[in-house]
């Protein structure tokens, strides 16, 4: 199916690595043009050249979303690149239960996955508007729907990502800009397998452990737990397996389209079913 997405540009947030970097490359895939923004200049500039070679335009854009007035440079920039769509994929999370906790803590969960998404869609939107046509894309995680005992803040602060889409979703009505979010599941990184063999060799379980966006900032299957293994014991979902960077880039691609007009306000679980129905 042609998304008809040719001729599009694209923002995509933390897309040097993992999942950002896999939508980053299909929505290229798709004939779009993608502005590729990460932190680590050698990481980016690689994802742009895997994207500049599908015969499309690749631009970089540097720096950390949490520090001031870099969101906003960073949408000044998709701007002038001629971002229609924008992807909000950019987000920490660490791992910490109501004991561990701390203000700072909750204060970092929402500095690095709430307001960056809050400042980049609120200083690009009104171009948007301008042309008439646009799409806001956030991720969210299962954890919205099933909040984390081990990432408490992380999950508070994804939970918050979704009400301001749907909330985006209402503002822009009539303009011709929607507003969506993606929530993936479990997702197969190295980051993810970090995650379990820190856990695994801890002793008192109570650490935090920062390691990019829940699901992976830097995918792709590689040595470590049994994934049979990890499905039975942390994920156990209806399809039987892990998801992977490509499962969620395909719903951001599909949303991202003028063929998802009639799509506005959801929040689209890319789990294998694991959160259940509503």
């Amino acid at each position: 199916m042609d998304l008809r997405l040719a001729g599009h540009g694209a923002l995509v947030t933390g897309s040097s690595s993992g999942i950002g970097a896999t939508i980053a490359e299909t929505l290229a895939d798709e004939g779009c043009d993608v502005l590729v923004h990460g932190r680590n200049a050698g990481a980016a500039a690689a994802v742009a050249e895997r994207i500049a070679a599908r015969g499309v335009r690749a631009e970089v854009v540097l720096g950390d979303l949490t520090e001031p007035g870099v969101a906003e440079q960073v949408a000044l920039t998709a701007r002038d690149f001629g971002a229609r769509i924008l992807v909000n994929n950019a987000g920490p999370f660490a791992e910490h239960d109501w004991e561990s906790s701390r203000p700072s803590d909750w204060r970092a969960a929402f500095e690095g996955n709430v307001l960056p998404t809050m400042r980049v869609s609120q200083t690009l939107l009104p171009s948007l508007r301008a042309y008439g046509w646009g799409r806001v894309i956030t991720i969210g995680s299962r954890a919205v729907r099933t909040p984390l005992p081990n990432m408490v803040a992380y999950s508070a602060a994804k939970a918050a990502v979704v009400n301001m889409t749907t909330s985006l979703a209402r503002h822009l009505a009539g303009t011709g800009v929607t507003a969506n979010c993606v929530s993936p599941g479990v997702i197969v990184s190295p980051s993810m397998y970090r995650m379990f063999e820190q856990r695994a060799a801890s002793e008192d379980g109570g650490g935090a452990s920062q390691s990019g966006t829940e699901g992976g900032q830097a995918g792709g299957p590689m040595d470590g737990p049994d994934e049979a293994d990890l499905v039975a014991e942390y994920a156990p979902n209806p399809s039987g397996r892990l998801g992977r960077p490509e499962d969620i880039a395909v719903a951001v691609a599909y949303l991202a389209s003028p063929r998802a007009d009639y799509v506005n306000g959801i929040e689209l679980r890319v789990d294998g079913g694991i959160t259940g129905t509503p």
